[in-house]
């Protein structure tokens, strides 16, 4: 794999894709209530958004960055970026996610609603990343 290839631009955009989807996903439009019901959460605010929204952001970046890697092929396209990216977010990320709840005895909602979230936040960054070979 050769990272001069790379596209940092899509990874960029694919970044902020996951994270807006993020934003609008755990919100009360979406998700929210039953996320935070999920995890016994009240509606106080969490102590340092600055931080969490921060080191979020860059643990998205290296997911993007990650799946770019293995999309790093000069044939892969915007079908293939996308099935990828689902396959990593259903197959490897929400079934983990899944394992993990098991033993912490989460509720399903739990696995359903932070599972879904990363099966659809990877297919569409794997999406942006097929579609700016």
């Amino acid at each position: 794999m050769n990272i001069n290839t790379l596209n940092w631009v899509a990874i960029l955009a694919a970044t902020v894709s996951a994270f807006l989807l993020g934003g609008l996903w755990y919100s009360p439009v979406l998700f929210g209530t039953a996320w935070k019901k999920a995890n016994g959460f009240n509606a106080d605010p969490p102590p340092d958004p600055a931080k969490i929204f921060g080191v979020s952001f860059v643990l998205t970046f290296v997911m993007a960055f990650n799946l770019a890697m293995f999309l790093n092929d000069p044939k892969t396209d915007t079908a293939w970026g996308a099935t990828a990216g689902f396959l990593a977010g259903f197959g490897w990320a929400a079934m983990g996610l899944g394992v993990v709840a098991l033993f912490e005895r989460r509720p399903l909602a739990y696995t359903v609603i932070n599972g879904g979230y990363l099966t659809v936040a990877l297919t569409l960054m794997g999406a942006i990343l097929g579609a700016w070979r």
